[in-house]
């Protein structure tokens, strides 16, 4: 590991002001320390954010949450009212990582954690992620577990998050602070296409850090899931996921995919099939697909699919993950 300095933030001003002039944020660690150690990220100072009033959920007025930047995992997967108003959450959380690296990974740090493409892990490979303009190898290369959604021919790597899936589903923002002021993104819009720019991860502004995640009372979701397929019991990264929800209002879907593209995907196709076809509604309150209707709407959804000679599975898994969670979900009863 290179040499580099390093601060603890006295306030989340000076955490600015260092980071406009090139120092990294470092939360919990358990990924930029891990890059560090590979020589995969080379920063010449890092600045300590963990210890500033940034962490903590509360509520907003709408009936949503405000969560923290810096609240641990942990405390978010183990939050009452995000198991009762979004249990999908807390299951991505508990899905994606062991209880010591939750106790330390902090809810901002987990949205910005790199793929773990090896050859994007191995510097003395090419990839346009590290070095943009050398190419991607994986597409020639081993690939099975690499994106068959939304990659281009300058890269096919996959986003790590199973929270950020949960997340998408549910409409949340990311609130961020720079110098010039407060600002916000919808996580949707948080990570960028994969496009031409790999390198371009995601949609913040130069320096800023993030302050809070907030999920809004409209995508309130008691009866939602998160399933997660992986190659291994233990814990390991996505080969598909799915968090999934109902409304019990409208009887509509939320559909978020992990494991197929280089963002989580949002199955906006998908739900809008099931939207326009809204099945059974029965004394209990839930709501009951025909399974082809279902089968239909994953297959609208996985039209765009691209797969590469060697992960085309993903394609018919992420169709039946679909399918099964959602047959399942919908003969759930709501969580009180």
């Amino acid at each position: 590991m290179r040499e580099f300095a390093y601060r603890r933030a006295s306030d989340v001003r000076d955490a600015l002001v260092a980071g406009s002039t090139g120092a990294r944020y470092l939360g919990g660690g358990t990924n930029l320390v891990d890059l560090m150690k590979s020589g995969v990220e080379i920063p010449d100072r890092l600045v300590d954010v963990r210890r500033l009033p940034l962490s903590g959920i509360g509520e907003l007025p709408d009936g949503g949450l405000s969560v923290g930047a810096t609240t641990t995992n942990s405390d978010l997967a183990a939050h009452p009212e995000v198991r009762r108003r979004y249990p999908a959450v807390s299951q991505a959380v508990l899905a994606g990582a062991s209880g010591q690296l939750r106790n330390m990974a902090t809810v901002g740090g987990n949205l910005l954690q790199r793929t773990r493409c090896g050859y994007f892990a191995d510097v003395s490979q090419p990839c346009n992620k590290r070095m943009p303009g050398s190419g991607c190898p994986a597409l020639a290369g081993e690939h099975h577990n690499h994106a068959v959604l939304g990659r281009s021919q300058h890269c096919a790597a996959t986003h790590p998050s199973d929270l950020a899936v949960a997340l998408v589903a549910f409409d949340a923002v990311v609130r961020y602070e720079t110098l010039d002021g407060v600002g916000e993104i919808p996580l949707e819009a948080f990570y960028p296409p994969v496009g031409q720019t790999p390198h371009r991860e995601t949609a913040l502004p130069p320096g800023a850090l993030i302050t809070a995640v907030l999920l809004p009372g409209s995508a309130l979701s008691p009866r939602s899931r998160y399933r997660k397929v992986r190659e291994r019991a233990s814990y390991a990264f996505a080969t598909v996921s799915i968090a999934a929800g109902l409304d019990e209002a409208t009887g509509s879907a939320r559909i978020a995919l992990g494991g197929v593209a280089s963002r989580p995907w949002r199955a906006r196709t998908a739900e809008a099939v099931l939207r326009d076809n809204p099945g059974d509604r029965p004394e209990a309150g839930g709501r009951f697909w025909d399974p082809d209707l279902l089968r239909a709407a994953a297959e609208a959804e996985l039209a765009a699919a691209d797969p590469l000679p060697g992960n085309g599975y993903k394609v018919t898994l992420a169709r039946n993950l679909i399918v099964a969670a959602l047959t399942t979900l919908s003969r759930e009863e709501t969580r009180r």
